[in-house]
C-alpha cells in the first residue's frame, strides 16, 4: 500500500475558518503534506483566497480591490492573498490553487513563478478547464490538474486535452481501474473530498496519489504506518 499525499481542503476547515492562513498553518501542524484553496481576482488584480465569489455581505469579489478586502474577517481571520499564503506556508506545504473565473489564471501562475522554486512544487486546477489551458500557455513548466465529478467513457481525455499531470476526481468516481488507466497514461490521481477511513485505506490500496480531505488528522492516523 502506497502512501498518498495528504491535502487539506481549504485548509484545516474542521478547526479554523476555511481558507485562512490560521488554516493552513493548521493544517501542517497535523501533518498535512498540502493544501487546497480557491482564488479569484479582485478588482485590481490581487488573488484572493476565497471558496465563493461573492463576500459575505454580497458583494463580488471581482467589484472590489485588495485594499477594500483588507479589513474584513472570516470569523475573525482575514481574508488572505495569495501572495499572503505563500509567504506565509513556505515551504512546508505544496499549494494546490482552485482557478475560479476570468483572470485567476494569469495573476496566480505569476505569483507560483514570483515564488521561484514553488513552480516545481505547487500547481493549480480548476473545473473550467479553459482556465488550466491558460495557466499552459502562461506557465507550461507548472503542474496542472483537471477537476471533474464524473466517470468518462475515456478518463483521461480532459487531462490530456490540456496537458494536466493531476486528475482530481470526486471520490465516489474513484476505483481501481481508473488509478491504473491514469498511472499507465503519466497522470496521478487525486480524490476528493475523502472524510472516511475505511475510503482512505482503499484508495491507498488502490495506489490513488493525494487525498484531499477535510479531516487530517484522520487521514493521518489511518495511512501513517
Amino acid at each position: 500500500m502506497t502512501t498518498p499525499q495528504i491535502i487539506a481542503h481549504r485548509g484545516a476547515s474542521r478547526e479554523r475558518p476555511e481558507n485562512t492562513l490560521a488554516a493552513f498553518r493548521r493544517a501542517a501542524e497535523l501533518g498535512a503534506d498540502a493544501v487546497e484553496l480557491d482564488v479569484h481576482r479582485a478588482a485590481d488584480g490581487t488573488i484572493v483566497v476565497h471558496h465563493d465569489p461573492l463576500l459575505a455581505d454580497g458583494r463580488a469579489i471581482t467589484s472590489v480591490t485588495g485594499a477594500q478586502l483588507a479589513p474584513l474577517r472570516v470569523r475573525g481571520e482575514p481574508i488572505p492573498t495569495l501572495q499572503a499564503v505563500l509567504a506565509g506556508v513556505g515551504d512546508a506545504l505544496v499549494v494546490y490553487c482552485e482557478l475560479k473565473g476570468a483572470g485567476s489564471a494569469a495573476g496566480a501562475v505569476g505569483l507560483l513563478a514570483a515564488t521561484g522554486s514553488a513552480i516545481d512544487r505547487h500547481a493549480v486546477h480548476a473545473f473550467d478547464h479553459r482556465l488550466v489551458a491558460e495557466a499552459r500557455r502562461l506557465a507550461p513548466g507548472l503542474a496542472r490538474g483537471v477537476l471533474e465529478v464524473s466517470y468518462p467513457v475515456q478518463p483521461v481525455a480532459a487531462a490530456e486535452a490540456v496537458g494536466a499531470r493531476d486528475l482530481w476526481r470526486h471520490w465516489e468516481y474513484v476505483d481501481e481501474a481508473l488509478v491504473t488507466v491514469a498511472h499507465a497514461a503519466g497522470h496521478r490521481v487525486i480524490a476528493w473530498t475523502v472524510n472516511d477511513a475505511d475510503v482512505m485505506r482503499r484508495f491507498a490500496a488502490f495506489g490513488v496519489d493525494g487525498l484531499c480531505t477535510d479531516d487530517v488528522a484522520l487521514a493521518r492516523r489511518t495511512l501513517d504506518p
